[in-house]
């Protein structure tokens, strides 16, 4: 037996695990060739019904709003949708297969032989939201920069390399660089996922089950296929199948720099008088809105959007409901409104750094996220300048 099939016998039920690689031929056939031989009772696959319905009906984005993306507090997130979806889609095109096909061949097969299927992942917005909710604004810039390397300049691997990550000391190798890298988005996008997915396996299963997961998900499923059975843990899942609250302490974080900045105005104020305060003042305006407005301009943004990032800045600081990218990219979506070309050529563009940068819908995002960060670094290196000059008389 493959080393990426594992069979589980638990009370009274068998359940057949099939590992795979989302872009993988071979996993393709090996799921067809193990419906047909195990003759479940039921399939399970690792996708979502939204998922579900964008793959089998070929989804169109020409739904989207990027203006209300934007207003709803989503644009990080979308950019990092974007990102990992041009990543799977170029390694996908590489050898010939496009994400995901390997779950539409599990599910096709299950119906041509009249068996019922279940869709046992956690809903995929759901999970995106709660890696974003529980990573920080360095750790989100960090997911981003990854994401985009990946997708633009990370080698191109062959069909055997793409089959050689099902293999357990190469999945191994790469869980912990995630752990090590961001352990939070891990946490959810893996540890979470496994056990919601073995929860879903579980609640089906009668008698014989196949499940076409992914590989890295084998030892975690498992893991929790037996706890399950043994009475260990029970099924419920609500608690991960909603977006985590802020606490107070995220809630309180938000306004330290912005107390920081204004009380070390003052405290010039008070200190060295009125000129020096002013002084102060306006090094931090010329920090915080130049740095944002060089992200806009590396996005070869329009002039105006350009001004408004150098001017808004200061106040997005000092209003951390809102931020300076959010600002930007209405205003660059106002003077460069998506057109339906944009729309229907996205899933394509967000292949290539060129495509990413041309395509409206991206360069918009790109203009919300650096012009987002040159403000952040802006506020980060004003502290010191505005400490400093708070007690030099």
């Amino acid at each position: 037996m493959s080393q990426t099939i594992r069979r589980i016998e638990l009370t009274g039920r068998t359940i057949v695990l099939a590992g795979t690689a989302h872009i993988s031929q071979e996993s393709i056939e090996e799921v067809r060739n193990i419906i047909g031989e195990e003759k479940p009772g039921r399939v399970c696959v690792e996708i979502d019904e939204g998922r579900w319905r964008s793959m089998s009906e070929g989804r169109s984005w020409e739904t989207l709003d990027i203006g209300k993306v934007l207003r709803g507090g989503r644009g990080f997130l979308l950019m990092a949708n974007l990102a990992l979806s041009g990543f799977q889609r170029r390694m996908g095109s590489e050898v010939g297969v496009k994400p995901g096909e390997e779950m539409i061949a599990a599910v096709r097969t299950a119906e041509e032989a009249g068996i019922p299927y279940t869709f046992c992942d956690r809903d995929v917005q759901v999970t995106l939201k709660r890696a974003w909710a529980k990573s920080g604004l360095w750790n989100k810039a960090k997911l981003l920069a990854a994401l985009l390397e990946s997708s633009f300049f990370a080698e191109k691997l062959s069909s055997e390399q793409i089959e050689k990550l099902k293999e357990k000391n190469e999945l191994e190798q790469m869980m912990a660089e995630l752990a090590e890298f961001l352990p939070s988005v891990k946490a959810v996008l893996i540890d979470e996922r496994d056990r919601f997915i073995a929860s879903r396996i579980f609640e089906v299963a009668e008698d014989r089950v196949v499940a076409v997961v992914g590989a890295g998900h084998l030892d975690g499923i498992e893991s929790w296929l037996r706890r399950l059975d043994s009475g260990e843990v029970a099924t419920d899942t609500s608690d991960i199948e909603t977006s985590p609250p802020r606490g107070a302490w995220s809630k309180v974080a938000i306004w330290i720099i912005p107390v920081l900045i204004v009380g070390l105005i003052a405290l010039g104020f008070f200190h060295s008088g009125s000129r020096a305060s002013l002084h102060l003042l306006v090094r931090w305006v010329i920090l915080n809105g130049s740095l944002a407005a060089l992200g806009s301009a590396l996005c070869l943004a329009h002039p105006l959007t350009i001004l408004v990032s150098f001017v808004m800045a200061p106040f997005a600081t000092l209003n951390p409901a809102v931020g300076v990218g959010l600002f930007a990219g209405l205003t660059e979506a106002f003077f460069r409104r998506p057109r339906v070309s944009d729309l229907e050529r996205l899933a394509e563009d967000v292949t290539s750094f060129k495509g990413f940068y041309r395509n409206r819908v991206t360069h918009i995002l790109l203009v919300f996220f650096l012009s987002s960060l040159g403000g952040a670094i802006g506020n980060f290196i004003t502290l010191p300048v505005l400490a400093t000059g708070a007690f030099h008389r």
